[in-house]
C-alpha cells in the first residue's frame, strides 16, 4: 500500500493540473492551476476608462512560499488575493515582480510594500514608476534576475520593448511555464490592443526572441485573455506585424 501512495499523489496532481482546477477567490478574482507549482490569478477591474477588464498574473508556490508576478489592478483586490493564498493554499507571498509599470501589473504594489513583501523590477520599470508617481519597486535589475521560491526557480528577463519599452517576461523552467504578460496576446485576439506606450518597432523582434528562447514552453500566459501554448507567440507576432504594416 505504501508503494502506491506516491503514484496516487502524482496522478491526483497531474489530473488536477490537466483539468485546470479553478478556485473562486472572490466575485472578481479566480485562481487556476496550470502546472504543479503555478497558478494564474485572473481579476476583473475598471482600467483606463474601460469597465470590467479581465487581467492575468501568475503565482508560483513551493514549500509554503509564493512569488507573485503582477498584481490585480488595485490594493483591495491584491489584499484579497494574497490573504486567500495564505489561508487556502497555505503559502506566504514573499516576493513580487511586475511585467511593466501599468496598473494591471503593479496597481497593488503599495499594499504589498505595507506587508513587507520584497519587490523586484526592471530598472526601466522603476524609472517609469518614479515618473508617474507610483509606488516604486525596491530592487532593480538589468537584463535578468533569478529568484527562488521554495525549490522552484523563476527567471525574470528583459527581452526587449513591446507593449511598453520596459516589459519583461518570467520563465519557470521546471514547469515550462512562460508568463508573457501584456507583451503577449491570446491566441484568439484579433487586434494588438493598447499601444499608447508601445514600442512598435521593437515588438516583432522581441517576440521572435521569445519564440527562440522559450520554444519548449508548454503553457504561455498572456496579460489578458485565455492562456495556451506557443501559438500565442505566433498570433502576437502576426498582430504586431499587421499593425506595423499599416
Amino acid at each position: 500500500m505504501k508503494r502506491l501512495l506516491p503514484t496516487l499523489a502524482a496522478l491526483l496532481t497531474a489530473s488536477s493540473v490537466a483539468a485546470q482546477t479553478t478556485l473562486k477567490v472572490s466575485g472578481d478574482i479566480t485562481l487556476t492551476q496550470v502546472s504543479p507549482h503555478t497558478w494564474v490569478h485572473t481579476s476583473v477591474a475598471n482600467l483606463d476608462g474601460f469597465a470590467g477588464v479581465s487581467s492575468n498574473g501568475l503565482v508560483v508556490i513551493s514549500e509554503g512560499e509564493a512569488l507573485l508576478l503582477d498584481t490585480p489592478a488595485n490594493d483591495a483586490q491584491t489584499e484579497t488575493l494574497v490573504r486567500f493564498i495564505a489561508d487556502s493554499l497555505h503559502a506566504r507571498v514573499t516576493r513580487f515582480v511586475p511585467n511593466h509599470w501599468h496598473a494591471d501589473c503593479m496597481g497593488g504594489l503599495g499594499w504589498l510594500q505595507s506587508q513587507g513583501v520584497d519587490s523586484y523590477a526592471n530598472r526601466m520599470t522603476i524609472e517609469e514608476a518614479l515618473k508617474h508617481g507610483k509606488p516604486v519597486p525596491g530592487h532593480g535589475f538589468g537584463k535578468s534576475v533569478k529568484l527562488r521560491t521554495g525549490k522552484v526557480a523563476v527567471i525574470c528577463r528583459y527581452e526587449g520593448g513591446g507593449h511598453t519599452p520596459d516589459n519583461t517576461v518570467a520563465w519557470i523552467p521546471s514547469e515550462k511555464v512562460l508568463f508573457g504578460g501584456c507583451l503577449v496576446k491570446d491566441a484568439q485576439a484579433t487586434w494588438i490592443g493598447n499601444t499608447a506606450d508601445a514600442d512598435m518597432e521593437a515588438w516583432p523582434g522581441t517576440i521572435e526572441r521569445l519564440k527562440r528562447r522559450y520554444k519548449d514552453a508548454t503553457v504561455v500566459v498572456p496579460g489578458h485573455g485565455p492562456w495556451g501554448g506557443t501559438e500565442l507567440l505566433d498570433n502576437t507576432l502576426r498582430l504586431v506585424q499587421n499593425a506595423t504594416d499599416r
